[in-house]
């Protein structure tokens, strides 16, 4: 039975690197080259779809990151994992989307809104992942551990949460709270790789 269970975390691993990988090129191909563009000026009309790409590559780049750690704290998977993870990946599938049609309508409310709104239920079922694995390993578990009080966690649906109503009174105020969330999670978080070495030095 051991190496049943790895492989089907491997491939609960590979799947999900597959998906978001498809979900970043996706992404870049929204990124159309003008016809007639001969010089960096030309280009400007674009920035708004570029700046919008670059923070949603940001956001999947840290759920992936994220995501990585996660699993190396299991050695198996159950069902309901894999459904939480399946669903995780939905919205994540939605980034496309809501960044195109924010680019292209260079930051007005509703588009933001949405945004902001994918952005909250991806969080939503990162955390549901995270409590599935945690149930499956136990509240003593390595991983139950490393969380600990994961304020960022709690922080970034509320910013969310705030960003989507404020959509209607300036974009670039939830833009800016999505940036703010973006950088909170770019700072370097090593619970989990601490968590990890210490059980490969016991």
């Amino acid at each position: 039975m051991p190496q049943l269970e790895g492989v089907e975390k491997n491939r609960l691993e590979a799947f999900s690197d597959g998906v978001i990988a498809i979900i970043i090129t996706i992404m870049v191909l929204d990124l159309k080259v003008p016809a007639q563009a001969h010089g960096l000026a030309d280009l400007r009309a674009q920035l708004p779809v570029f700046l919008c790409y670059v923070l949603s590559y940001i956001y999947v780049g840290i759920y992936w990151s994220n995501h990585h750690h996660l699993l190396h704290t299991t050695r198996h998977v159950t069902g309901g994992i894999l459904w939480a993870n399946l669903h995780l990946l939905f919205w994540l599938s939605l980034f496309p989307f809501t960044t195109a049609w924010v680019g292209a309508n260079h930051l007005q409310p509703t588009p933001t809104a949405v945004y902001g709104g994918v952005l909250l239920l991806a969080a939503i079922a990162y955390y549901i992942l995270q409590s599935a694995l945690v149930a499956q390993q136990g509240p003593e578990s390595l991983l139950a551990k490393a969380i600990g009080a994961d304020w960022k966690g709690k922080l970034s649906p509320v910013c969310y949460l705030a960003a989507i109503p404020l959509a209607y009174v300036s974009p670039f105020i939830s833009h800016g709270l999505f940036v703010f969330v973006a950088v909170l999670w770019l700072v370097p978080d090593r619970r989990i790789e601490r968590v990890l070495a210490g059980r490969r030095r016991d």
